[in-house]
């Protein structure tokens, strides 16, 4: 069906509410049996020490397919991936840089780079190195050229440059100005986008300058992230896509450095958030970077499983979630080098095996069920980009999807968060299976830090397939409230993207049964229904959509 309006929206919604309740008998033989143990034992597994983080292209890689697709069979699902195995082979070049050097110069001050210190350096352009010398600098604010929002910050050559930017979008510090907006982040404030608009202006470099506020996340997690091998999607023309040096630096450097060409860096931003901003040259400022590139061809996988539908079996409903984290690096204060990502994203996956075995313990839904680990999320969304490049399942017969990325392991909360409320019609059961659990809902759960643009549910959503990402959010609920607050304060602040995300036996399991019911729910409505879940209106994810409108009647 195709659903054009509001009032379409709130008969579906409606419907799926209502076929909830009509559907009672049957539900309650179905009731799904998540077991907070089981799923304990499944993140201790993937976390632990012997999977070294998780990292793609490792041996490590091969002990999670042959762990997933144990788990999988024994739960009764079918191998879902390429030639009736279990896998989808994902091409990547894998970028490894070495010898690193760099420095800021302005007049008689010189300001030596270190790797993971002052600034990260790295490249995701294939060649032997990359070598930069006395590039100038320039200020081109957030580094947007957004024609649609008469929005261009690019309103001076920087070829051969090295451009200076600001993370986010220059609504962030002033949302009235809802310019891009408001208070949501949108594509333009992620970093992935300035490095490829970067590359379309035919800059050599940037520098983009991290605030934890806006990037909502310290440098500890910069540094990690962005000093361990990157990795790209084979490209027929990278230099189109990808500039020599992609970079971040620490922002009281680079406040000094404004300082030093005569600029206010405070004053910059201001002005940085309006459309007639005009962009500026760091005067006689300029940097060396050098590094030693090596770059090789690689291969990892998506991870998929499928449960055939009985009535539609060419109609899917996805789970996905990325089984991937960071590997080995730096030894931190500890001497820890394992990133095991317990939470991040062991904990989803753990998530999936479980709903995998829900669905197979019911009746065969009508719809086909799809669960997929994705690959390389840690890498930018690549393993999902791929696969919405490369569908195994067409993405038209795709009714929708349900994403799962770093699940609620500190207890119960009082809230669900709804990440990108307001684009599709999954909005509404969602709400409403949470308002029978006695749950209200945050909308567009944290929409400031672009959180919608950062998980495997978006290269889907740019395809046009409606896709829920969801979470815990609000207060807890079960005492004693203020250790739990503390852990998951912890969390964001020491453990995310950090040797000590590690799995923990006395984690409360609490919150993410709730949300896993909850995806279960409407996921199994949809399953044996014939519904077709729209974009709504505005969506910038809804042209795509329509184009196969056809196709879903």
């Amino acid at each position: 069906m195709s659903i054009s309006s509001s009032v379409a929206v709130l008969a579906f919604a409606a419907a799926l509410a209502g076929g909830a309740a009509a559907q009672a008998q049957t539900q309650a033989q179905t009731a799904p049996a998540f077991d907070a143990a089981r799923i304990s034992q499944d993140i201790r597994v993937l976390s632990d020490d012997s999977f070294e983080g998780r990292g793609i292209a490792t041996p490590a890689e091969q002990k999670v397919i042959d762990y997933l697709s144990r788990q999988y069979a024994a739960a009764g699902f079918a191998p879902g991936g390429e030639n009736g195995g279990w896998t989808q082979a994902v091409g990547l070049n894998r970028f490894t840089v070495s010898n690193i050097s760099g420095r800021l110069k302005l007049g008689d001050w010189s300001q030596p780079l270190t790797q993971g210190q002052e600034v990260t350096m790295t490249t995701r352009l294939p060649g032997a190195a990359v070598d930069l010398k006395d590039k100038p600098l320039v200020f081109v604010g957030y580094g947007v050229n957004a024609p649609e929002r008469q929005w261009n910050d690019f309103k001076t050559d920087v070829r051969g440059k090295v451009i200076v930017v600001l993370v986010n979008d220059a609504d962030f510090e002033d949302p009235s100005l809802n310019t891009f907006g408001g208070e949501a982040m949108t594509y333009y404030g992620r970093w992935t986008y300035k490095y490829e608009e970067a590359a379309r202006q035919g800059a050599a470099g940037v520098l983009i300058v991290h605030e934890t506020k806006p990037a909502s996340y310290g440098w500890t997690t910069v540094a990690n992230s962005w000093g361990v091998p990157q990795f790209d999607i084979v490209r027929a023309n990278p230099t189109a896509e990808r500039v020599p040096m992609e970079a971040w630096i620490q922002r009281d450097l680079a406040v000094d450095l404004f300082r030093r060409a005569g600029l206010d860096f405070e004053q910059e931003k201001i002005k940085a958030r309006r459309r007639d901003f005009q962009p500026v040259e760091l005067t006689g400022a300029t940097i060396d970077a050098s590094f030693d590139v090596n770059t090789d061809r690689i291969v990892t996988h998506n991870i998929v499983a499928k449960l055939e539908g009985a009535s539609h079996p060419d109609e899917t409903i996805l789970y996905t979630g990325h089984w991937d984290h960071i590997g080995m690096g730096e030894p931190d204060a500890n001497g820890d080098r394992i990133f095991n990502g317990a939470i991040d994203n062991a904990s989803g996956t753990a998530g999936l095996l479980e709903l995998a075995r829900a669905y197979a313990a019911g009746p065969r839904p009508e719809r086909t069920i799809v669960m997929i680990g994705f690959t390389a999320e840690e890498s930018g969304l690549l393993g999902s980009e791929f696969y919405a490049a490369n569908p195994l399942y067409p993405l038209e017969k795709t009714v929708g999807g349900f994403n799962l990325d770093s699940a609620a392991v500190f207890g119960r909360m009082n809230k669900l968060g709804v990440t990108g409320y307001g684009h599709s019609e999954l909005d509404e059961p969602v709400i409403a299976a949470a308002a029978a659990q006695g749950r209200g809902f945050v909308g567009d759960a944290g929409a400031a830090a672009g959180i919608y643009f950062r998980s495997d549910h978006f290269p889907l959503a740019k395809k046009g397939v409606p896709m829920a990402y969801l979470s815990s959010t609000g207060d807890f609920i079960d005492a004693p409230i203020e250790p739990r607050q503390a852990k998951a304060a912890d969390y964001r602040a020491n453990r995310y993207h950090q040797a000590a995300d590690e799995w923990e036996a006395d984690w409360d399991y609490g919150g993410m049964l709730q949300d896993l019911e909850v995806i279960f729910r409407v996921g199994q409505d949809l399953a044996n229904s014939r519904d077709w879940p729209e974009w709504k209106p505005g969506s910038e994810f809804g042209g795509e959509r329509a184009k196969s409108a056809d196709q879903r009647r």
